[in-house]
């Protein structure tokens, strides 16, 4: 089966060789997720890096940020009988869970919008304070009233929450704080308010009754939220059956709030889907695409990190040209284009 993404033919653009680990006793492991927007004319990418320190045989490490905001490694033998190590991405050991991995955001630029560099007075954004000791993943970044916001994914043995930073020029930044707490994640806010209301869609998390579904929330000034609504949630034996998180802002089209949204069904495997909001009461889902609009296809979308994936939380949009740029089999970072126009054709009617 086919979709409907034209990837760039130099993908991937970028690969874990591609950037300097952030200390020379870590090794990228992987690149996932970029946030993206645009500044002083340039395409900017907010890409999640997570790094390790090499493995060796019998024992396995995994790294966290201290009391002293200092990256501290943590060494367990593979036969200690506390520990569960059966996942790639998350160890237990004494009934606590583990990142494997320690990401942080690393801000990238590019003149063309598919070759990247860092620029020298830019530096990365990583974790800080007690809820982010596990680091920072997967930036959503939306431009509002002059100011960017950045939302993130904040990782602690506390939970997952969402954490909020916001910037005017990229080189100073206001920490939020956890606007969104545990368990949540795949938040990213309007770049418009609707009736003077900031909104956002995010993703709270059950286990037992309920599931990973994506809901609406709305706030009077974008850091305290409320009216929490139920919006999107999984279908049974579709793609999109496990779990649904958004990406990137939603856009305004003259139909209704456009959002590229990730599903994924029981085996993990990662797509994209569209659905579209009312204008005045974005609450009120209009429309959804059945099929996926983009699936993992291409080799460095099936073969990675972790294999079959395609994820995105960030885009430009040109006229009737969306440029999303996603993450690829959690260790790629590519990019595609898609008309808008078409993506529109795809969806059915929800009423």
């Amino acid at each position: 089966m086919s979709d409907i993404a034209h990837r760039f033919p130099e993908n991937p653009l970028l690969m874990p060789k591609d950037l300097q680990p952030s200390s020379d006793d870590l090794q990228i492991i992987s690149l996932l997720n970029p946030g993206v927007f645009v500044f002083e004319q340039k395409t900017w990418l907010l890409v999640r890096v997570a790094e390790c320190i090499a493995q060796k045989e019998g024992v396995i490490f995994f790294p966290l940020i201290n009391a002293l905001g200092k990256v501290e490694i943590i060494e367990i033998s593979l036969k200690d009988p506390d520990l569960v190590a059966t996942d790639a991405r998350i160890v237990q050991y004494k009934g606590l869970d583990y990142l494997t991995t320690l990401s942080h955001l690393r801000i990238l630029c590019s003149d063309d919008g598919i070759h990247f560099y860092t620029p020298e007075d830019i530096h990365p954004l990583t974790g800080a304070g007690v809820l982010e000791k596990f680091g920072i993943e997967d930036a959503r970044v939306s431009y509002l009233e002059d100011t960017y916001y950045i939302t993130y994914t904040a990782v602690s043995a506390n939970g997952v929450g969402v954490g909020l930073r916001t910037t005017k020029d990229w080189k100073n930044f206001e920490k939020k704080g956890m606007i969104f707490p545990p368990h949540n994640k795949d938040c990213t806010i309007f770049e418009e308010k609707i009736n003077g209301k900031f909104y956002a869609l995010h993703r709270p998390s059950s286990p037992q009754i309920g599931g990973n579904f994506i809901w609406l929330a709305e706030s009077p000034d974008g850091i305290h939220w409320g009216n929490h609504q139920f919006l999107l949630g999984t279908r049974k034996d579709l793609w999109d059956s496990a779990r649904v998180g958004a990406g990137a802002a939603p856009i305004k089209t003259d139909k209704g709030w456009l959002e590229i949204y990730h599903g994924a069904n029981a085996e993990q495997q990662y797509c994209l889907g569209a659905f579209l909001m009312d204008l005045e009461n974005p609450s009120k889902v209009i429309a959804r695409t059945l099929e996926p609009i983009m699936m993992p296809q291409e080799n460095y979308e099936i073969s990675g990190f972790f294999g079959y994936v395609v994820f995105t939380n960030g885009h430009i949009v040109e006229g009737d040209k969306l440029t999303i740029y996603y993450g690829a089999a959690d260790e790629f970072v590519c990019g595609a284009y898609f008309s808008i126009t078409e993506i529109l054709s795809t969806l059915v009617n929800e009423l």
